[in-house]
Formats: structure tokens, C-alpha cells, sequence
């Protein structure tokens, strides 16, 4: 059987057209998988580069807040009436004050 495989992989032509579905895939995978990725880590990012004082954001462990105050890496959050956290910038995942996007309903 692995001479089988070998001598198709010899076969003239077969080279080129390997050459060309590998491509092909290659070109599908970056723009449906890797360029999505790296837009959405971009637009995170600047999120996260332009949090101010007052707005209402989302944690990644789930945590609703207030920013309270802006440090280099840090952000103050008020959870509750007095109660007050401090987490890195990182850890943020959304703007809460903007409505989450609806899903598509199925009819």
C-alpha cells in the first residue's frame, strides 16, 4: 500500500495540482479563520486602550463594574455601592453600557 501511495505521488502533474489544493486551502484557512482573529484582537485592544473613568464594563471572570479610576496597567471598579475592586486592564472583555448584539433567531 505504501508503494501504491508513493508511486501516485511520482505521478507527473501531480505535483503542481498539490501544489495548487494546498494553496487554495491554505488561502481559505487565513481568511476565514486567522484574519477574523486578528481584526477582533485588534479591535480588543483599542477597547481596552481607550476605557475612561465612568464606563460600565464586563470582566472576563463575569464581573459587572464601574471604572472608578485608570492606572497605567490597572483599573479601579466599583462593584457595588462602596465595594471597590482592582484588576489589571487585561482582564476586561466588554463595554457593559453598549447592548449586546442579538443572535440571529431561527424561524
Amino acid at each position: 500500500m505504501f508503494k501504491t501511495i508513493l508511486l501516485q505521488a511520482s505521478g507527473d502533474g501531480g505535483n503542481l495540482s498539490s501544489l495548487i489544493l494546498f494553496g487554495g486551502v491554505a488561502l481559505v484557512f487565513y481568511f476565514f479563520m486567522i484574519r477574523p482573529q486578528q481584526k477582533k484582537q485588534k479591535e480588543q485592544k483599542k477597547f481596552i486602550e481607550e476605557i475612561k473613568r465612568g464606563d460600565q464594563v464586563v470582566t472576563v471572570g463575569g464581573i459587572h463594574g464601574k471604572v472608578m479610576t485608570v492606572e497605567d496597567d490597572t483599573l479601579t471598579l466599583e462593584i457595588d455601592k462602596g465595594v471597590k475592586i482592582k484588576i489589571q486592564k487585561s482582564s476586561v472583555s466588554l463595554d457593559a453600557s453598549k447592548p449586546a448584539p442579538e443572535k440571529e433567531k431561527k424561524s
